[in-house]
């Protein structure tokens, strides 16, 4: 098993391509069919290019603050591809790759981020969860939703997503100990991208790597090289079918690195050197995924060019739909805390309404 053979507590890391995109061990290659890898590099194309249209319409003041995928597009993919339709999927503010692959349209996901409470509703039956943007909420909500499955014998298994910043709060803590108590069908991904807004990792824990404090709690951690597609999809497709069995949870570390900001209110050059982020660049998830399919001739320049053209086609008309969709109400702000409006709030409500009036007189 790949948990054994690359122990974290032995200083192993998980790695199938190398920086340059050639593969580092072929009898850990997976069997990805053409169709399925054209269809990852496609996803990580338009992630790419969804985010970074995302940071200029929040320059531009079309959209609110926003949190950079750019880097991390192979972490979130890999573990994404490795769920079947029915399992969930409990994001924390990175994986717009994995909730492209998973189905999210690109409407739903300007709408979230421009403030639109519609951008929360998903269509039916893609089992992912809305944004939960507290720092380390998504791991015990993950955990839930596993427990409520297993109960149900379902047969589903939660993906859950955190930062290496998560790992420092309580409730990473709380869920994982939950997890190995009831060994729910969990697979928590800590996307370790070095940086927690200006603190770096090491600042984080004295432990040498993030995925070694599952020992703690009795189950299964593997680090992987988190840019490498290929090996986040294999040890997540073996931490899923061990949840499947009903063996218990698995934490994986995605080795990675944030390219950009924090957010868009984050100006990474005040605390971050210039070469650490050259060096990154080097190990860019993208390139690699091109290099390896580009030997195996599934990807030419003419193809290259038409699936970076068709990204941008898609992400116009996503921008265009959620800029022509109707503005949320006054009322929205109110609306879903409860299911019936407190006195207090319909007060509240009634004075902002007012204030407003007088405004405009």
């Amino acid at each position: 098993m790949l948990t054994d053979d690359y122990d974290p507590l032995r200083g192993r890391m998980l790695q199938v391509l190398d920086q340059d995109g050639q593969i580092v061990e072929p009898s850990l290659e997976p069997k990805l069919d053409a169709d399925m890898l054209e269809r990852a590099y496609r996803t990580m194309v338009l992630s790419r290019v969804a985010d970074e249209k995302a940071v200029i319409l929040q320059r531009q003041g079309r959209l609110g603050a926003y949190p950079p995928n750019r880097g991390q597009e192979a972490a979130s993919l890999g573990p994404a591809m490795a769920l079947d339709r029915d399992d969930w999927l409990v994001w924390a503010f990175r994986e717009l790759a994995g909730l492209l692959w998973k189905g999210l349209p690109l409407l739903s996901f300007y709408l979230y981020w421009m403030g639109n409470e519609e951008g929360s509703h998903y269509p039916q039956g893609l089992n992912i969860t809305p944004a939960a943007v507290p720092v380390a909420s998504q791991l015990s909500i993950a955990v839930g939703i596993a427990y409520a499955s297993m109960c149900r014998r379902e047969g589903r298994v939660a993906l859950g997503f955190c930062g290496d910043g998560a790992t420092s709060e309580g409730d990473f803590h709380e869920a994982l100990n939950s997890a190995g108590v009831l060994r729910t069908p969990n697979v928590f991904v800590i996307q370790n991208n070095q940086w927690a807004i200006s603190v770096p990792r090491s600042r984080q824990t004295a432990a040498p790597t993030l995925a070694q404090k599952a020992c703690a709690y009795g189950f299964k951690g593997i680090q992987v090289d988190g840019n490498d597609l290929l090996a986040m999809y294999i040890a997540t497709r073996e931490a899923v079918e061990r949840a499947r069995r009903g063996e218990g949870p698995t934490l994986i570390e995605a080795y990675t690195y944030r390219l950009g900001n924090h957010t868009t209110s984050d100006d990474a050059r005040k605390y971050r050197q210039e070469q650490e982020l050259r060096e990154w660049e080097l190990r860019d998830p993208l390139v690699r995924l091109k290099t390896y399919m580009t030997a195996k001739d599934l990807l030419d320049e003419s193809k290259e060019q038409e699936i970076w053209k068709a990204a941008r086609d898609a992400t116009d008309k996503g921008v265009k739909e959620a800029e022509s969709f109707p503005k949320p109400a006054l009322e929205d702000i109110f609306r879903y805390t409860y299911e019936e409006m407190p006195a207090e709030l319909k007060a509240e409500l009634e004075r902002l309404r007012s204030e407003l009036q007088d405004g405009e007189r």
